[in-house]
This record gives structure tokens, C-alpha cells and sequence, in this order.
């Protein structure tokens, strides 16, 4: 029968809270002088791949040795793509218009603004999202069945996420396509098949704990705010109403799921596509 070791599991998220903040306050140090606060998307999933191996490294001699090498090394696969991803497509560019148009706002100092309200609010965000990556290190017996369903959760996550990203940047590479919306492959069945990989992901790494009812109950609130974020929060709700106005996008939205992949409606108007 599984344990679990409270004590020091409760120890170890302090550590974990400050592998957070350090990666961020590293990211808005770099960020405030290049002059570029979009580098703090790059260090979310920098920050997911910190936790994880702070975690793992506090929990030596806790938890089951490979369910806590597994859970990390899921986790930091998952975070570095993510990082890399995003480093790549920023490359070259400046602010981002979001990040802009918030800071111009901004009470004051704008880079104190953005300490407070983008550089440790994600820090925090982190740290919460990533729980059943911490508890899963100080879970005591061999992993079960739950736990290989997390794995096949997370990997369908990934692969949705990689290739949906890998598509969009082949259609933003050919210059044929400027002007056009990107409705093919997954995006022809979801308008966010990134945001919806990155859903499975995290649904996939809360299993890792599930066969521990309490620990399960404690953690689920992760995959819960993250899915909030994706589909309610910065993810999704914030794109389509940057995105709304643009020709052909609510032709696009008519016939192609918002979130969950379904098959694309043949009986919407096709739109002039745009990515």
C-alpha cells in the first residue's frame, strides 16, 4: 500500500517556492536590462523544469525512486520544449503587445510594475500549478497503473502541443501564407491545439498522484487552474479578443472547435485564412 511523507513534503515546498522565485527574479533582472519583458514567457517553462528538479533533489531517500525520476524528467522535457519554443519564435522581435500595453498603464516605476504583477505572479503560478509534481517525489510505492495512464495522458499532451506548434510555424514561414489564417492540420480541428496539449499535459501529471485519494484532493487544484488560465484566463480568452476583429477569423471560429479537438463543421462559410 502507498504512503506518503507529509512532513516533508511540507519542507520541500518551501524549497520548490524559492526555485520559483529565483528563476524569475533571474528572468526580470535580464529582462530590465535588455529592455524586454517578453523573456518572462520563455522562463514559465523554465520554471516548471526548476521546480521539478528542486523537488526531486529534496525528496532523495522520501518518495519511490522511479515514479520521482519519471514525474521530473516529464516535466522538464515538457518545460524546456515549451522555453525553447518560445525563445525561438521571439527571437528578433521586440515587446510584446500585451506586455505593452499593460506596462503603459502602469502606476509608476513600470518595471516595478511588472515585478509585481507579471514576473511573481508567475512565480507564484508556478509553484501552485507544478504541486502534483512536488507531492508525486514523496509518494512510497511502486507506480501503478494510475500513474502509466498519466504517462500516456502526457505524451498524447506533448504530441499535440509540439506538433501543432511545428505547423504554425511552417505556415508562418512561407510567405504565400501572409494575411491568412492557419486552419490546417490540428488547426483545423481546435483553434488551440498548443493550449489544448498543454491541458492534457497537466491532466496527465496530476494522475501521478491519484492513487492516493488525499494527496489527489490536495493537488487537484493544479490541473484546475490551469485549465483556467488556457481556456478562461491568458490563454485562449485573451488571443481571440486580440484576434476578433481580424478578417477572416470568425469565419474560421464558425467552423473550428474553441477548445476540444472535433471534426471542423462543413457547413460554415469558409473565411479567408490567416495566421
Amino acid at each position: 500500500m502507498n504512503g506518503f511523507s507529509w512532513a516533508a513534503f511540507a519542507q520541500g515546498l518551501g524549497l520548490s517556492a524559492g526555485a520559483a522565485l529565483a528563476v524569475m527574479l533571474v528572468t526580470f533582472a535580464v529582462a530590465v536590462r535588455k529592455g524586454l519583458h517578453r523573456i518572462v514567457d520563455v522562463a514559465w517553462g523554465l520554471g516548471f523544469a526548476a521546480v521539478a528538479l528542486t523537488s526531486y533533489a529534496a525528496s532523495a531517500g522520501e518518495g519511490d525512486d522511479p515514479r520521482r525520476l519519471l514525474v521530473t524528467v516529464l516535466t522538464c522535457v515538457w518545460g524546456l520544449r515549451l522555453a525553447a519554443h518560445i525563445a525561438r519564435r521571439g527571437r528578433g522581435h521586440g515587446e510584446d503587445p500585451r506586455y505593452e500595453r499593460m506596462l503603459s498603464r502602469a502606476p509608476g516605476n513600470r518595471n516595478l510594475y511588472a515585478l509585481r504583477m507579471v514576473y511573481l505572479l508567475q512565480g507564484a503560478l508556478v509553484w501552485l500549478v507544478s504541486l502534483p509534481v512536488q507531492a508525486a517525489q514523496y509518494v512510497h510505492g511502486p507506480a501503478g497503473a494510475v500513474v502509466w495512464a498519466g504517462c500516456a495522458v502526457w505524451l498524447a499532451g506533448l504530441v499535440f502541443e509540439a506538433v501543432g506548434d511545428a505547423q504554425l510555424a511552417r505556415f508562418k514561414a512561407d510567405p504565400a501564407n501572409k494575411g491568412r489564417i492557419m486552419d490546417r492540420g490540428l488547426w483545423s480541428w481546435t483553434r488551440h491545439p498548443n493550449y489544448f496539449g498543454d491541458f492534457l499535459v497537466w491532466w496527465g501529471l496530476f494522475l501521478f498522484v491519484c492513487d492516493l485519494p488525499a494527496v489527489a484532493a490536495m493537488c487537484l487544484v493544479s490541473p484546475v487552474v490551469m485549465s483556467f488560465l488556457l481556456t478562461r484566463g491568458s490563454g485562449k480568452r485573451l488571443l481571440e479578443r486580440h484576434m476578433a476583429d481580424r478578417p477572416g477569423f470568425a469565419a474560421y471560429a464558425a467552423r473550428t472547435s474553441g477548445f476540444l479537438p472535433l471534426p471542423p463543421k462543413r457547413d460554415a462559410v469558409p473565411g479567408t485564412r490567416r495566421p
